[in-house]
């Protein structure tokens, strides 16, 4: 579903004039539709029926509070990647006996804390954390439930930032070692293996790399079984794309269907781990026109949100759509509002601060704009540099609209600090 549409000449959130949202609560802002949420994750939910299953959120492509709690609500275990995750989890009301602790860097201090509260299973990805998640399990006198993440070598064919099967990837045990690593498992004294994980990437827009991996992934599941190593789930993580610009990414139940051909017969449960393709499109970034400069060789929109606040742009050279949120045409535009082709770029002193390049607008200083597709990997990835405070978020219900969080100001950012004393 689409919850951001035009309605008599201006863009909404659900039910709720953006530029209404602006007036309150200023800009620039992140803005989340609940109900879009609540849909897509339905569409896993209802893909997966009639077989065991869970689906786990990845908190790291947007781990506000409040997000959290929407998906909480309606069943949805989570996928953490850091003990700071896993306590906004808790703050949220997610249970605890539905997270997945992915993530190859777990300090003792995360793994005591995931022990201590009894989360549904660690996936380890290197012999050392495995020695690590032992020895703090045997300090507790508690069991550890773990899969360990195995490396296909399977290329997910997207951008090399966001692929995690290969190889040459940090990610997971190779798979021609994980059979050993398992052996080395069951011998330990506060281990329980419960599953096997995979994950090869992000932004997948077909699903023959999913199969490819489930499938050798698979023999590694039969091989198991034939030595005494039950598994009782199968993860085979997100990232399923979204539509930012013409990508045809499969639907869920495209990708589960043929998932539930390839474990039939097998005592599985599966477990999922979808972050983008439950929120990206359930956000938008708001921003508003600063100035229009024009020179001999380009048109730039001086906008008030800039890399601080959406870095996918900068950081991988990402699209993602760019519109007025009042509509204007050709037949109707005001003389102050002709047509160019614009970089969209923010005020931080950086050439590598845009938004958007070459994109065809008509617009004047004052208008405000929205960046599609920002609900995932937005303001989780925002800093401060430049000593800009990071934006407001807000959460969208129908017609009522929500601070999720405050806009930062710069008096927050300076608690935090101190001159010396001498």
């Amino acid at each position: 579903m689409n919850p951001f549409q035009y309605q008599s000449g201006e863009l909404t959130a659900e039910n709720l004039p953006l530029s209404t949202i602006a007036e309150q609560f200023g800009t620039p802002c992140y803005v989340y539709s609940r109900s879009a949420l609540e849909h897509n994750l339905q569409a896993y939910e209802h893909a997966l029926q009639g077989i065991p299953h869970l689906t786990c959120f990845a908190v790291k492509a947007n781990s506000n509070l409040a997000v959290l709690d929407v998906l909480a609500r309606k069943g949805a275990g989570f996928d953490i990647v850091s003990g700071g995750e896993l306590q906004r989890v808790l703050r949220a009301g997610g249970d605890p006996r539905k997270v997945i602790f992915s993530g190859l860097g777990k300090t003792e201090a995360e793994i005591e804390q995931a022990l201590n509260v009894d989360i549904l299973c660690f996936n380890v990805e290197s012999d050392p954390e495995l020695d690590r998640i032992n020895a703090v399990a045997s300090r507790l006198g508690k069991r550890a439930p773990i899969s360990l993440r195995v490396n296909p070598d399977v290329d997910a064919g997207t951008h090399p930032y966001i692929s995690t099967g290969l190889k040459e990837n940090k990610f997971g045990i190779d798979i021609a070692a994980a059979f050993t690593v398992y052996q080395r498992a069951a011998a330990m004294s506060h281990i329980d293996i419960v599953g096997v994980d995979c994950h090869i990437g992000s932004q997948l827009t077909t699903v023959a790399p999913y199969l490819d991996a489930v499938g050798r992934v698979l023999q590694l599941v039969d091989r198991l079984s034939d030595a005494g190593i039950k598994l009782e789930h199968f993860d085979i993580g997100g990232g399923l794309g979204v539509v930012y610009n013409k990508e045809t990414p499969p639907e869920p139940s495209e990708l589960i269907n043929a998932v539930k051909e390839k474990i039939r017969g097998r005592d599985l449960t599966l477990i999922m781990e979808p972050g983008r393709s439950i929120c990206a499109n359930a956000g938008i970034f708001l921003t508003r026109v600063e100035f229009l400069k024009h020179t001999d060789h380009k048109h730039f929109a001086i906008v008030d949100g800039a890399m601080n606040d959406l870095l996918r742009p900068s950081l991988y050279g990402a699209w993602q759509e760019i519109v007025p949120v009042t509509q204007t045409d050709t037949a109707g535009a005001s003389p102050d509002r002709p047509e160019f082709t614009y970089d969209v770029v923010g005020p931080v002193c950086e050439s590598g601060d845009f938004l958007g390049k070459e994109r065809v607008l008509r617009i004047a200083q004052g208008d405000l704009l929205a960046v599609r597709s920002a609900g995932a990997y937005g303001f989780v990835m925002s800093s401060n540099y430049n000593t800009r405070n990071r934006s407001a978020e807000i959460m969208v219900d129908g017609d009522r609209a929500t601070v999720v969080r405050q806009r930062e100001t710069i008096d927050y950012q300076l608690s935090l600090e101190q001159v010396l004393t001498d």
